[in-house]
């Protein structure tokens, strides 16, 4: 069992699902080669994914290509379902930073043969993510600057007003799909500047006003 903290409120949430967004962001899209998607990309990882600030990413042995994707992480704090947009933000218990953790050799592969990729975003310790801050100490989730340090470097830095899908809208659309339940997190996407990493690497995260995570890679 995972849990994630409000430590400004003394809130403990048991975590659910991870439901994370991919290609919401354009320069990230170009980036990476993709087209640009129609809808909300959408996947998972399991709650074990997740680790603390001072702890280690993992790299599985299936895997010679991973890479890191600082963004900002959305804690749902009121279950809903068909939640309308204007409505999204009312749901949001508190704001943090995630690195989503992505073996690009095994999903690049794996897209190929047009199968599942969820070993390669969701293995364990593929979830690095900080405590939250409360909802309303962010005004505008839109306006944030979502920056990533590797070994000292800063490689991504870049504004969630640049996101295809806002906030609101993603809490809406996986609403429409998935009962969002207390305790859930959302990952909202990455920026441009996404690359990879390997053993003895540092990397930090942090989006001023919401906080930051660093962890070491194995």
């Amino acid at each position: 069992m995972k849990t994630v903290s409000i430590p400004a409120t003394d809130n403990e949430f048991i975590v659910g699902k991870i439901l994370c967004i991919g290609r919401n962001y354009v320069d990230h899209i170009k980036e990476l080669g993709n087209e640009a998607p129609s809808a909300p990309v959408v996947f998972m990882k399991p709650a074990t994914a997740i680790i603390n600030s001072g702890e280690s990413v993992v790299i599985p042995a299936y895997s010679s290509d991973c890479h890191y994707e600082a963004e900002l992480a959305v804690l749902i704090g009121v279950e809903g379902k068909d939640i309308a947009e204007a409505d999204a933000l009312a749901h949001v218990a508190g704001y943090g930073v995630a690195i989503d953790m992505t073996l690009r050799d095994v999903q690049d592969n794996l897209k190929k043969k047009g199968l599942p990729w969820e070993i390669a975003k969701g293995f364990d310790t593929s979830c690095p993510l900080s405590d939250f801050v409360p909802a309303d100490k962010v005004t505008d989730p839109q306006n944030l600057t979502i920056c990533l340090c590797l070994n000292g470097e800063q490689r991504q830095n870049g504004s969630t007003g640049l996101m295809i899908n806002s906030v609101a809208r993603i809490i809406s659309y996986l609403s429409s799909i998935f009962t969002l339940e207390e305790g859930d997190v959302i990952l909202t996407g990455t920026p441009a500047g996404v690359g990879r990493v390997q053993a003895g690497d540092r990397m930090e995260a942090g989006i001023a006003g919401v906080g930051s995570v660093c962890v070491t890679v194995a």
